[in-house]
């Protein structure tokens, strides 16, 4: 721990937050941060169809039928997303886990959600299934 010794002598201990979320996302596989959308993805290259399933843990679940080669599994999931959020493929910046199966995005003003995330409880205070 970093501490300061002020004029008087006395040391500084800046506080500890023990109120932040372990991860961005909380306990949940998403979050807003504003008007962008942060997603926890746990990716399954190589599968029979590209599919977003269902939300384990803190992630969800996203099939792509591209192999795990040099990132192009990520890069075809994010080609695969982009319109289940009404977003261009540019819209989607892969914060981690370009080349491994644990991931997370972030979708900036996604237009629509999937399914999946409106079953997740959301505070009325964020985007609503009626945008």
């Amino acid at each position: 721990m970093v501490t300061r010794s002020h004029s008087s002598g006395a040391r500084y201990h800046p506080p500890m937050s023990t109120t932040r979320p372990r991860n961005a996302t909380g306990d949940s596989f998403f979050a807003w941060d504003g008007d962008t959308l942060i997603v926890n993805i746990l990716g399954k290259p190589s599968a029979s169809k590209d599919a977003i399933g269902k939300p384990k843990g803190t992630q969800l679940k996203v099939s792509v039928t591209a192999a795990p080669k040099d990132g192009k599994a990520t890069d075809h999931m994010v080609r695969f997303l982009a319109p289940h959020f009404g977003v261009p493929a540019s819209a989607i910046e892969v914060v981690f886990g370009q080349e491994n199966i644990n991931k997370q995005l972030r979708i900036h003003a996604p237009k629509k959600l999937p399914p999946v995330f409106l079953q997740e409880r959301v505070p009325s205070t964020e985007l609503s299934a009626g945008h």
